[in-house]
């Protein structure tokens, strides 16, 4: 029964991005990225993401962006800071485009309140690429980078998304063994995957692991925490491992916030040649004056759970797809701006008939 509630418990407060790498993205975004920079910053900027140098200012015309005249003209969304937040597999060295974007999260910051929403927007969805080409979303990244990226969720979700952080894989688990830990609830299915997880991380690093013994509340390290996250052979699969997602992003920020300069400026080290962003060092040391006033007041995920479905589509493959992409906007605008009644524009309207038309080919849908 304890366990039972427990799931459930993770059932309601999950609907985050389906990998891992949203971890590092958040905690950047809400501290050690701007701490690194003012801090840290480099001689020169690099423009190819090679260790030693992350990449910083990097200037994307606004009219490149497609934000429509109807989300320039809405005055509830001028209330809001919207920033994507992308985490890419960089072990190869590629931030600015040649790899997919594993993870999206658009992190809407109210400017009167500073409350902060989440919005994870599944990585398999399908949607314009920006380009008149459908496929899944996390292919924009690879193909234009985050200015394709930017431009795919401003056309498809009518957003005015300007700024972007883009965080490598490498370096996750030295970064929670920087803050020494995080404490976690694992349970008994969850113990069962865990260490097989590790295992395969471990060898690929090069480095031993310590196997998780015991259910229950307990500090993870770095690589146990990592392995926590990445668990999606249990009930739900992909779905239900954003569930866990949420206590790791959460558990992150917090022990983050309590740690001493120190620490923080290690771990921004850590996670140095993993950065790519569009802030410049003005806003950041701006940002880093506010760093204790954000909140994480509430996280969901993209498309909305009772208006998605996923099933094989044709050549695309396994996609994740909106049911009415324009009752999920209405849904999105609601959740992120607390927009009562929001009326898509007519673009979002023409790429809701096209998915839907282009599902119903494989999918019994409405």
């Amino acid at each position: 029964m304890a366990n039972n509630g427990k799931k459930q418990a993770k059932k309601s407060g999950g609907k985050m991005i389906l990998l891992i790498v949203e971890i590092i993205i958040v905690l950047v975004l809400f501290g050690v990225l701007l701490l690194f920079w003012w801090l840290e910053k480099p001689d020169k900027e690099s423009e190819e993401g090679e260790k030693g140098g992350p990449l910083i200012n990097i200037s994307i015309d606004e009219q490149d962006l497609e934000i429509s005249q109807k989300t320039q003209e809405n005055e509830v969304i001028k209330g809001y800071r919207n920033v994507v937040l992308f985490g890419v597999d960089s072990r190869k060295g590629a931030l600015t485009k040649g790899t997919l974007s594993d993870c999206i999260i658009i992190a809407s910051i109210n400017l009167e309140t500073n409350d902060v929403k989440l919005c994870s927007i599944y990585r398999d969805t399908l949607l314009n690429l920006s380009n008149d080409k459908y496929g899944k979303c996390n292919s924009a990244y690879s193909y234009g980078g985050a200015e394709q990226a930017m431009k795919m969720l401003n056309m498809n979700l009518d957003l005015d998304i300007k700024d972007f952080v883009t965080i490598g894989f490498e370096g996750l688990s030295k970064v929670i063994d920087d803050l020494g830990g995080i404490e976690l609830d694992v349970d008994d299915e969850e113990l069962m995957h865990i260490n097989s997880y590790q295992q395969c991380m471990a060898q690929e690093m090069g480095i031993d692991y310590v196997p998780v013994t015991k259910t229950g509340v307990q500090n993870l390290n770095g690589l146990q925490a990592t392995a926590y996250c990445r668990i999606r052979y249990k009930k739900g699969n992909d779905f239900a491992r954003a569930a866990s997602q949420r206590e790791v992003i959460q558990a992150i920020v917090d022990k983050a916030k309590t740690q001493d300069l120190a620490t923080l400026t290690k771990v921004a080290n850590d996670v140095s040649s993993n950065v790519y962003t569009s802030f410049s060092m003005d806003e950041i040391v701006g940002l880093l004056a506010d760093l204790n006033k954000y909140r994480i007041v509430d996280e969901g995920g993209f498309p909305e759970e009772h208006m998605r479905g996923s099933d094989t589509l044709g050549s695309k493959g396994s996609c994740v797809y909106p049911i009415n992409l324009t009752e999920n906007v209405i849904w999105l605008h609601e959740f992120l701006f607390d927009e009562k009644d929001y009326e898509p524009s007519g673009e979002v309207k023409e790429y809701s008939k096209y998915i839907h038309d282009y599902v119903a080919q494989y999918v019994n849908i409405k």
